[in-house]
């Protein structure tokens, strides 16, 4: 590949997008947060989007362009020239996100839509099924995980950060009911690449994490 390809899959909480976006500015390449493409669809479409009628569906998604400015820290995604908002990192969010995750259609519209932001520049993918599905030939992959409580405790810490409310025990839950959703869906179920490196990110910080994953891809 003549472009560098990252990507770091796993669950919800476990601090992808910043080791991401700390392994974007180390590299100096772009940033691609996946999960916020189908927070920013969720978002978009409302409350119970998933349940439309297919047509209706795909007609909304051909309304709909993603693109990818700057590099590193800086990347910016747009939804039809516009950058998505804070918005769409709420809990609920979110677990909307999860259920459109389930449509073959919106899966392969946002494939291709990766697949295109990925086609003339480098960069970090952070998402779900980066390694396994969108990218299989990055030389790169990597699968962060922890456990349920301590991405709870971390995404509450992260809300709070933001100005949002949040419940820890409800966090948990949420996370949990996500993780059996992602993990035990019908497409691209959420397991890492066979040749991806497996972090465990409770044991350590995002510096520690990044610092595994510059070794392994030799940036020692």
């Amino acid at each position: 590949m003549s472009r560098l390809i990252v990507t770091l899959d796993g669950p919800a909480g476990v601090g992808k997008t910043t080791v991401a976006r700390m392994l974007a500015q180390r590299l100096g390449i772009a940033y691609l947060d996946t999960g916020a493409m189908f927070r920013a669809v969720a978002w978009s479409l409302g409350e119970g989007a998933w349940e439309l009628p297919q047509d209706d569906l795909l007609r909304a998604l051909s309304r709909m362009d993603f693109e990818l400015e700057d590099t590193g820290e800086h990347s910016t995604l747009l939804l039809n020239g516009v950058p998505v908002p804070a918005a769409i990192r709420s809990e609920e969010v979110g677990l909307w996100a999860s259920h459109m995750g389930r449509i073959p259609a919106v899966r392969e519209f946002l494939r291709r839509s990766q697949r295109l932001i990925a086609a003339d520049v480098s960069l970090v993918a952070e998402g779900r099924d980066m390694g396994s599905v969108v990218f299989p030939q990055a030389p790169h992959k990597f699968f962060l995980d922890a456990d349920p409580m301590v991405r709870a405790q971390r995404r509450y810490a992260q809300l709070q950060a933001m100005g949002m409310d949040a419940d820890l025990d409800r966090l948990a839950t949420q996370i949990r009911i996500r993780d059996d959703q992602d993990r035990n869906r019908a497409i691209a179920p959420l397991r890492p690449a066979p040749d991806a490196i497996c972090i465990d990110t409770g044991q350590t910080d995002a510096a520690g994490v990044l610092a595994q994953i510059l070794r392994h891809m030799g940036y020692d």
